[in-house]
């Protein structure tokens, strides 16, 4: 379970870049729904991908998983 501190520190340090990305497309002419429905896919399928990551690596030999981080 992630640390409750370390995620809230995660979103704040996020919160105003996460903010300037989406005004950013708003002022490119896309509807503010829009923007928030793409940036919750966005992230919605990073997740996806970590989860995949993570339950990947943890069925890997721990040897194999450390070669491919030296290689990262």
């Amino acid at each position: 379970m992630p640390d409750m501190d370390q995620n809230l520190a995660c979103r704040q340090a996020l919160a105003s870049a996460f903010q300037a990305l989406s005004d950013e497309a708003v002022r490119a002419g896309w509807p503010e729904g829009d923007v928030a429905l793409a940036l919750a896919e966005l992230a919605e399928e990073r997740v996806i991908e970590m989860t995949a990551k993570v339950i990947m690596e943890g069925s890997m030999h721990p040897q194999i998983v450390a070669a491919g981080h030296r290689r990262s």
